[in-house]
C-alpha cells in the first residue's frame, strides 16, 4: 500500500507534534545493465547508503531535536530508527520520527496539524476524512491518553494515514478503523493503568484545588514536567518497536485486502453483488465495534444473525466440511434421480423456500453449496443449519435438524416433500399462495423453464466434464441476468404496459413453452440485481427526464 502511518501528539508547549512514522520503501525496478567494468564494492556501498538512511535523517534533524521537549520527541537523536523487510515482495518498513524525504515530512507535518486543530470529528474523538490532490488525503482518528500531570488529566494524540488514492483509502476505512481502534485501545487500556496508581499515590486533584492557580506558570507548576513522553505515559518499554510492528502489518495488510485486476469487460452482477455484501458486512462490524468501544455491548438481533450466517454460506468452501458430502450438481442429481432433482431445481430456480432437514450439517451445506450455483448471488438468502424454523422472506436455502418442526402455517400452505435418503427435502412456496394441492404425477410432466431444460441438458450430457457443466451454467446464468436487465428496465424503471412488456419478452425468447415459469424465474431474479445497477438506472432515467423538460 502506497501509504504512510503516523502518530501525531498535541504538545502543550510546541503545539502538533509528529512522534512516529512508519512508511513503506519498494525496492527499485531491476535496471538494464550498463556497459563498462564492474567495480567490486559499489554494491556493498549502495546497500550501506540505503541502510544508513534513518541515521542520517536523524542526524539531520539534531538541531531540531534541540528545540523539542520530552512530549515532542520519541526516538533519541542517535537511534537509527526500525526496519522490517517483507521477504515475499522485498518492501521494506522504515520508522522513524520523521519521514525521511522532505516532500513527505511536509505532507505528513500539513496532516498533523490539521488532524489536531480543525479537522476533529464531533467530541474531539474518532475517526474523520480529510485531504486534497495536492497535499494527499488523509485518514485521522483522534484519541485521548491519561496523565495526571496534564490539562483536565488527558493528552490529545491522532493516528494518521496518509495516502494519495482517495478511492483507496476511502473503501479502506472500515479496515483501518477496526485495527485501529484496537492500536488505540490498547495505549489508553495501558496508560490508565500508570494514571490510576498515579492518582493512588498522590492524587492531582486535590493538590490542583490547594494550590494558588497562575496562568502564566501554570505548564511549570507539575515538578517542571508539564510534556511527559508517551513511553512515560504507558510505562512500556518497548512501546515505539511495538508500534513499529503495528503500522507495519497494517501497511502490508491493507495493501494486500485489495487487489487490481484486469476485467474483460463490465463486471458481472455476481461480482456487484459480493462487493456490496462485503461492503455491508464490514460496515456492521465496525458499527459494532464503535458501538462497544462506547460502552454498550450490542447484540445482533436475528435478521442481523442470519444475515452473518449467509455471508459464511457464500465464502463456505467444500474442502472444509468434513464427512459425507455432495461435490456437484451432477452428483446431487445422481443420488436424488433425475426426476426428483428437477423437482428440486424447479423451486430453486422460481424463488420458492428449501428446507433441508438431516441429522449432517456438513451434509445439507454441501447441498445448498452446490445448489446455489442455479442462481445469482443476490437471490441466494441461506441459513446452512438452524435449531428452529426461519421464515421464507428471511431465506430460500433452510437447513434443520430432524427434531425442528414446521409450523402450522407453512405445513396449512401446500407443501410438496420427497424423502432423500439420509435426508428429508421439504419445498415450501415463499409466498404461501403457490398451492401443491395437486396430484404428484403433475410436477413430472411440468415443462419448466427455459433454462431448467438448459441446465438438465448439460448435467445428463455425459461427456461434459464438472468444471465445463459449471462453465456452461454461469454463462447460462449471465444470458439469463441480461434478459432481466432488460425486463427490469422495461417493467420497473420506464413503466411500461402489458402489451409493451409482453412484446419484450417474445424477443427475449421467455414466452411459448413454459412462458408462465420464464416469467416468474425472471421477476424472482429481478431481487438479485445490485444496488449499484438499479441506482445507475434510475440516476439515468432522471437525468433524462431533466433534460426533456428543460
Amino acid at each position: 500500500m502506497n501509504a504512510l502511518v503516523a502518530l501525531c501528539h498535541f504538545c502543550e508547549l510546541h503545539g502538533p507534534r509528529t512522534l512516529f512514522c512508519t512508511e513503506a520503501v519498494h525496492p527499485p525496478s531491476p535496471s538494464p545493465p550498463q556497459p563498462g567494468p564492474v567495480i567490486p564494492g559499489d554494491r556493498d556501498r549502495e546497500v550501506d547508503r540505503e541502510g544508513e538512511g534513518l541515521t542520517m535523517r536523524a542526524n539531520s534533524s539534531a538541531t531540531q531535536r534541540a528545540d523539542m521537549c520530552e512530549g515532542c520527541r520519541s526516538l533519541p537523536a542517535s537511534h537509527p530508527g526500525f526496519v522490517s523487510v517483507d521477504s515475499e515482495t522485498g518492501i521494506r518498513y522504515l520508522s522513524h520520527q520523521h519521514p525521511r524525504q522532505q516532500q513527505l515530512f511536509s505532507v505528513v507535518r500539513q496532516a498533523c496539524v490539521r488532524s489536531l486543530s480543525c479537522e476533529v470529528c464531533p467530541g474531539r474523538e474518532g475517526p474523520i476524512f480529510f485531504g486534497d490532490e495536492q497535499h494527499g488525503f488523509v485518514f485521522s482518528h483522534t484519541f485521548f491518553i491519561k496523565d495526571s500531570l496534564a490539562r483536565g488529566f488527558q493528552r490529545w494524540y491522532s493516528i494518521v494515514v496518509v495516502a494519495m488514492d482517495r478511492i483507496y483509502l476511502i473503501n479502506s476505512w472500515p479496515f483501518l478503523l477496526r485495527h485501529l481502534r484496537l492500536t488505540i485501545q490498547s495505549l489508553q487500556n495501558t496508560a490508565l493503568k500508570v494514571f490510576d496508581s498515579e492518582q493512588c499515590v498522590c492524587p492531582q486533584r486535590a493538590v490542583r484545588m490547594n494550590s494558588a492557580f497562575s496562568p502564566a506558570v501554570f505548564p511549570h507548576q507539575r515538578s517542571g514536567n508539564a510534556a511527559r513522553s508517551l513511553t512515560s505515559l504507558t510505562q512500556h518499554p518497548n512501546l515505539w518497536a511495538s508500534l513499529h510492528s503495528s503500522f507495519s502489518w497494517l501497511l502490508k495488510a491493507c495493501g494486500s485486502r485489495l487487489t487490481e485486476k484486469l476485467l474483460e469487460g463490465a463486471p458481472t452482477e455476481d461480482t456487484l453483488v459480493l462487493i456490496e455484501r462485503q461492503t455491508e458486512q464490514e460496515e456492521e462490524m465496525s458499527g459494532w465495534d464503535g458501538a462497544e468501544g462506547g460502552g454498550s455491548n450490542p447484540q445482533p438481533s436475528q435478521s442481523e444473525s442470519v444475515q452473518a450466517k449467509d455471508f459464511q454460506f457464500d465464502d463456505g468452501r467444500q474442502e472444509d466440511l468434513l464427512g459425507p458430502k455432495f461435490k456437484s450438481l451432477r452428483h446431487l442429481r445422481q443420488v436424488l434421480g433425475a426426476s426428483d432433482f428437477r423437482q428440486l431445481a424447479w423451486h430453486v430456480l422460481m424463488g420458492n423456500q428449501v428446507i433441508w432437514r438431516g441429522a449432517d450439517p456438513g451434509l445439507i451445506q454441501s447441498a445448498f453449496n452446490v445448489l446455489k450455483a442455479l442462481l445469482p448471488v443476490g437471490c441466494v438468502r441461506a441459513v446452512p443449519y438452524s435449531p428452529h424454523y426461519e421464515e421464507a422472506y428471511r431465506c430460500n436455502f433452510l437447513g434443520l435438524s430432524p427434531d425442528v418442526p414446521i409450523p402450522a402455517h407453512v405445513s396449512s400452505s401446500g407443501i410438496f416433500y420427497f424423502t432423500a435418503n439420509p435426508l428429508l427435502c421439504i419445498l415450501a412456496s415463499q409466498s404461501y399462495e403457490f398451492f401443491f394441492n395437486v396430484p404428484f404425477s403433475w410436477f413430472v410432466f411440468l415443462s419448466g423453464p427455459t433454462l431448467l431444460n438448459k441446465i438438465d441438458v448439460a448435467l445428463s450430457n455425459e461427456n461434459l466434464s464438472v468444471e465445463v457443466v459449471s462453465l456452461c451454467l454461469l454463462c447460462l446464468k449471465e444470458e439469463w441476468m441480461n434478459k432481466v436487465k432488460v425486463l427490469f428496465k422495461f417493467s420497473k424503471v420506464d413503466g411500461r404496459g402489458k402489451e409493451d412488456t409482453q412484446k419484450v419478452l417474445a424477443l427475449l425468447g421467455a414466452t411459448g413453452p413454459g412462458e408462465e415459469d420464464n416469467v416468474r424465474l425472471l421477476k424472482f431474479w429481478m431481487t438479485g440485481l445490485s444496488k449499484l445497477y438499479k441506482s445507475h438506472l434510475m440516476t439515468a432515467v432522471r437525468g433524462g427526464e431533466r433534460t426533456l423538460s428543460q
